[in-house]
């Protein structure tokens, strides 16, 4: 059975966002729960799922082996067809890592639902951990025909900040970086912003992301209900282009 972890904001969502898993931790690891909230924080209802592969562990099953990304694409698919009865209104699907890549492989193919809007990634593993010379996952991210937002830690061994700069990515990728992240954004040693910052900034970014997806009267009424909410704070946001050295 399918099982959906909540986590919903105080007023009407602005949007409900579909979160998967990375490959070796579950859907309530510390990660996909401080994110989760953070974006319920601005407005968002959030659902995390769990592939099957990750949940039978669950269960007390045997160490299964990780499917291939052609056997999670089918599986997400599936599990946005049930979703979509679970919620109303605008939907972005995304994930962690894997479930970010599995996402946008699926988004790539096409026929998704008009009520998915975008994808939110968090930490794109662009290729293995300091392994540049690897596979790179850079098609999915070119076919995609919706709009994509990639909140990457600077020094995420998985892309860090200079190889996501140095693609040619289509208009419609927007990369955010966070401060000396790593690729579960938690800073190295010596930056000045913190884990919890960083956080705040991805779900900031995608706050600010969605409000150029939805329509003008979505976005005034959940704004007008949830203002009061609505806590500052800095971004580094910028629509995918080659910035100048510094």
């Amino acid at each position: 059975m399918l099982d959906f972890l909540w986590t919903r904001p105080e007023t009407s969502p602005l949007a409900t966002i579909l979160l998967a898993h990375g490959s070796g931790a579950p859907m309530d690891c510390p990660f996909m729960e401080k994110i989760a909230v953070a974006l319920a924080g601005q407005g968002f209802a959030v659902a995390r799922f769990e592939f099957s592969y990750m949940a039978s562990r669950r269960q007390g099953a045997a160490l299964l082996p990780q499917p291939l990304d052609i056997e999670l694409i089918g599986e997400y698919r599936t599990v946005l067809r049930v979703f979509m009865g679970a919620c109303e209104g605008p939907i972005l699907i995304g994930g962690k890592s894997m479930g970010a890549r599995v996402a946008a492989k699926l988004a790539a193919g096409g026929f998704l639902p008009d009520r998915v809007v975008g994808l939110s990634c968090f930490g794109y593993p662009l290729h293995k951990a300091n392994v540049p010379d690897s596979k790179w996952h850079i098609g999915p991210l070119k076919k995609s025909s919706h709009p994509i937002l990639i909140c990457q830690g600077e020094n995420d061994p998985m892309g860090p900040r200079a190889e996501l700069e140095s693609l040619s990515l289509p208009a419609q990728v927007t990369l955010v970086f966070l401060e000396g992240g790593a690729h579960d954004f938690k800073p190295v040693q010596g930056a000045r912003a913190t884990l919890d910052e960083n956080i705040g900034n991805a779900a900031r970014a995608t706050t600010a992301f969605v409000a150029g997806l939805l329509p003008a009267e979505t976005k005034t009424s959940a704004q007008s209900e949830n203002q009061s909410k609505k806590r500052s704070g800095s971004l580094l946001l910028r629509p995918n282009r080659r910035s100048a050295p510094h």
